[in-house]
């Protein structure tokens, strides 16, 4: 055979497949590389095609910011089984697309996987990466976020990723704290003013219904609906929930004791096992 161990090293770094896939793409090619190299990504596409009807509902959820700490990024890579989400080849090809989003400072998931990677792109490396994988992978998700500040938090076992956005600059552990607080209360807004007027008007109808068939007085029934509605807010929006650690004062108020200025302008959160 016309190749090498270290030509079967080296396709091996570049595409990522196993030893003993690159061995053959070599052999197949007869010790051509950019042709092994294209033989792989073949595969990639043959699998992908025969597993496009799968259903890739594992993965991970990676956040990240840039160093400056006013850009953040959060993506979703999907695969078909836990045993490939846990990889660390797998993980780290995420990591390599999340940094490209990063260094890009890119606004959509179609920009992102037009980026390209050592010149591919990333939506192309996606489909090669299924060749390696045996399994159906999907890049199914990207949110950037950028102000004042920006903090990620990924949940262990990278199933969980939150991104929160800031006013000012914040102190790292607060804006950490905030992160997490998103990742435990999913809440629905910042707050309720942020919250589209068809949701509210639906939890407004929903506690006026509860109200009259528990036979509340007609008269009663606007007031009391409205008292609920004031506690859903304090429920599902970040700057009105209690926070998680203290569990006696708001978000809103843990802000002002680091920065009277200081508030949330923004944030997203992504589960697996949501």
């Amino acid at each position: 055979m016309s190749f090498t161990t270290a030509d079967v090293v080296k396709l091996r770094k570049v595409s990522g497949a196993g030893m003993m896939d690159c061995k053959n793409a070599l052999a197949e090619a007869e010790g051509n590389f950019e042709r092994a190299l294209e033989i792989i990504r073949e595969k990639g596409k043959l699998i992908a095609n025969k597993r496009a009807d799968r259903d890739a509902a594992e993965g991970v959820a990676l956040s990240k910011v840039t160093e400056d700490g006013k850009f953040g990024a959060l993506v979703v890579l999907n695969c078909e089984t836990d045993f490939v989400a846990k990889n660390e080849s797998f993980v780290a090809f995420a990591e390599r697309i999340l940094n490209a989003a990063l260094e890009n400072k890119v606004e959509s998931l179609e920009a992102l996987k037009a980026i390209e990677l050592e010149g591919t792109a990333i939506e192309a490396l996606v489909t090669e990466q299924t060749g390696v994988t045996g399994e159906k992978l999907e890049l199914s998700y990207y949110k950037c976020l950028s102000d004042a500040a920006v903090v990620g938090y990924i949940h262990p076992g990278n199933k969980l990723a939150t991104m929160v956005s800031f006013n000012k600059e914040v102190e790292a552990q607060v804006g950490k704290d905030v992160a997490m607080q998103v990742a435990a209360m999913s809440p629905l807004a910042v707050d309720e003013s942020s919250i589209p007027q068809a949701e509210i008007d639906k939890e407004l109808a929903f506690a006026k219904e509860k109200y009259r068939n528990e036979g509340k007085p007609e008269e009663m029934i606007e007031k009391i609906a409205m008292g609920s509605l004031n506690k859903w807010y304090k429920d599902v929006t970040l700057l009105n929930q209690i926070y998680v650690k203290d569990g006696k004062i708001s978000i809103k108020d843990f802000l002002k004791q680091n920065d009277a200025e200081l508030t949330v302008t923004a944030f997203d959160r992504y589960s697996l096992n949501a």
